[in-house]
């Protein structure tokens, strides 16, 4: 991992719907600056993971944020200290237009007395200039990838420390996924981490530090991207290459996925 020092860390966590248990004893760490990727098949829990880190299902376990263990904390607490979540749906306010569902991601600092919101709006066109030629169209009438900008860039409005994706590629072109973890590199370059929850192992691995894999709400591998990248069992069940191939599937750090 990165020198960063420890921005996450999610000790034994465990969820359970009813008598099922979707996560066992689960631990993760994410250092300030640094991409770190779980991935694993569907079902495996990789989506309830960022839900109970976020305080949106009841957990059993800890998670610490920032030095600071969470416990029953409000989301709207954990988004104003840094945490954010851009979900799988997306969950945008299609009657809205581009930039006021972009303003209603500051709406915790804003409560909060920072006015900092027209600035932060002006890096966010500049990392997606599409949303600022659309800030006046209606959220419900963008493509699907504008539609992932759009709530990235909405949860950047709360300035995050920590930005968790969950399956940010789903459902768009090749063209648009590598647009997308262009994106997500250049992140971490300005010092956000990201948890980043991604089917496309490919493109996770490429562009991560550090990965888990979550199977059965379990981690059973963990390593760097280039370690797990090159694990035969990676290769076999996520990467769809030959062992014999697998030293040319990965790429360097910050090009885009080879999709």
């Amino acid at each position: 991992m990165k020198d960063g020092g420890l921005l996450l860390e999610v000790r034994n966590l465990c969820v359970a719907y009813g008598k099922v248990e979707a996560l066992h004893e689960v631990s993760i760490r994410v250092r300030a600056g640094e991409i770190v990727t779980v991935i694993g098949p569907n079902g495996a829990g990789k989506t309830t993971l960022l839900c109970a880190i976020m305080g949106l299902l009841r957990s059993r376990g800890q998670v610490v944020f920032g030095g600071e263990p969470q416990r029953d904390l409000e989301v709207e607490h954990l988004v104003y200290r840094g945490l954010g979540l851009v979900p799988e749906k997306r969950e945008l306010f299609g009657a809205m237009t581009v930039a006021d569902n972009l303003l209603l991601g500051a709406f915790q600092r804003y409560r909060r007395g920072r006015r900092d919101h027209a600035e932060t709006m002006k890096d966010v066109f500049r990392r997606f200039p599409r949303l600022e030629e659309r800030r006046s169209q209606l959220a419900g009438t963008l493509s699907g990838g504008e539609r992932q900008m759009l709530a990235m860039g909405r949860a950047l409005m709360a300035r995050p420390r920590l930005l968790m994706l969950d399956e940010p590629s789903l459902g768009l072109a090749p063209m648009v996924v590598r647009e997308i973890f262009h994106i997500i590199a250049d992140l971490r370059k300005s010092g956000v981490a990201i948890l980043l929850v991604e089917q496309n192992a490919r493109a996770a691995l490429q562009v991560a530090d550090y990965g888990y894999v979550v199977e059965t709400g379990s981690v059973i591998l963990e390593g760097t991207g280039s370690e797990l990248a090159g694990d035969p069992r990676v290769i076999e069940s996520y990467l769809g290459l030959s062992r014999s191939r697998a030293g040319t599937a990965s790429a360097p750090r910050d090009s885009p996925p080879n999709e």
